[in-house]
């Protein structure tokens, strides 16, 4: 993942997503919407899913112009939004250490800003970008809240199959990867089939990020998470790895940290690490095998390497007494 975010190009491109960022999210006649949009905008993230566009831009032959740097900033402000509402759901009181913004503002207010940022991202893509683009990413935030709700449907659910929950992360997570995809596809008029391609490449990476995020919460320390282990788990929320991990996990409301610490500690001398590990992989075949001939040496050398390279960079961080062999 270094080897995206530190390109050259990918870097000088996303300054300029940056300041177009920062534009969009700045842009209600509202100064209060603008601060609390600014103040998730600025409160981090690698700017992953914009570098992606980027990164599909020049692997199609196509230096980004001023309407792939648009469509990248919409991409991650539909993100930056989508986290406002994700934290509303969970009641998370912080991301990456700092105060979420309803804890702050209060539910409504937070609420109504995430809208805005959705709804400014959507009018920006048609009107400065193209309506193929606009409905891309319309339809991203159809699925983004088809995925959410699926999983909310299944919290507590004691037999959730593998198929429900790919369901839902592909809705809620890999959806806005496989966007950040085929949006630069859409602006460099790529033929059908390599728009489909890198819409499969982006799904797949998608999936992996998603599901690489919900191990770690799972093996990785609250000090490496910013919050704490087993907040899935707390939640209610059966993820795809605690399913492989062929664990007999009852979740429950109200689980004291005894019980969370229990269920952690069963998870983590199971196969689960394995399981997931060797499931993420062969996601990664399928990303690496959807990818369309990139004569761009650099850039093909980058997308093919990302999906693997991720999840050895998870790896690195998981706590180590996760990695006691399972008895």
């Amino acid at each position: 993942m270094d080897q995206l975010l530190r390109n050259p190009s990918i870097v000088q491109g996303l300054r300029k997503v940056e300041a177009r960022i920062e534009r969009l999210g700045g842009s209600s006649a509202l100064s209060g919407i603008n601060a609390g949009a600014t103040r998730v905008i600025s409160a981090g993230g690698k700017r992953l899913r914009p570098a992606l566009t980027l990164a599909t831009s020049l692997a199609l032959g196509k230096a980004p112009d001023r309407r792939v740097i648009t469509a990248a900033a919409c991409v991650e402000l539909i993100h930056a939004g989508s986290l406002v509402h994700d934290d509303l759901m969970d009641g998370a009181a912080e991301r990456r250490g700092e105060k979420t913004l309803h804890s702050d503002l209060g539910f409504g207010k937070a609420l109504l800003i995430g809208d805005f940022m959705l709804a400014r991202a959507g009018l920006a893509a048609l009107t400065s970008v193209s309506r193929p683009v606009a409905e891309v990413l319309a339809n991203t935030v159809v699925e983004l809240a088809e995925g959410q709700y699926l999983e909310t449907a299944e919290l507590f659910v004691p037999h959730r199959s593998e198929q429900s929950a790919l369901r839902s992360i592909t809705g809620k997570t890999a959806a806005l990867f496989r966007a950040s995809c085929l949006v630069a596809a859409v602006c460099a008029k790529a033929a059908p089939e390599d728009r489909a391609r890198l819409a499969e490449y982006g799904e797949k990476f998608g999936l992996i990020f998603q599901i690489m995020d919900d191990l770690l919460d799972l093996t990785a320390t609250g000090e490496q998470l910013g919050k704490p282990a087993g907040t899935d788990l707390r939640q209610g929320v059966r993820s795809l790895p605690v399913i492989l991990s062929n664990t007999d996990i009852s979740l429950e409301r109200g689980m004291t940290d005894d019980q969370i610490a229990e269920a952690l500690t069963i998870l983590r001398q199971s196969k689960m690490i394995e399981n997931t590990v060797e499931y993420c992989r062969g996601l990664a075949a399928d990303a690496f095998a959807a990818l369309p001939a990139i004569r761009n040496h650099e850039i093909a050398g980058i997308l093919y390497g990302l999906p693997t390279s991720y999840i050895d960079s998870a790896l690195r961080i998981i706590a180590r007494p996760a990695l006691t062999p399972s008895r």
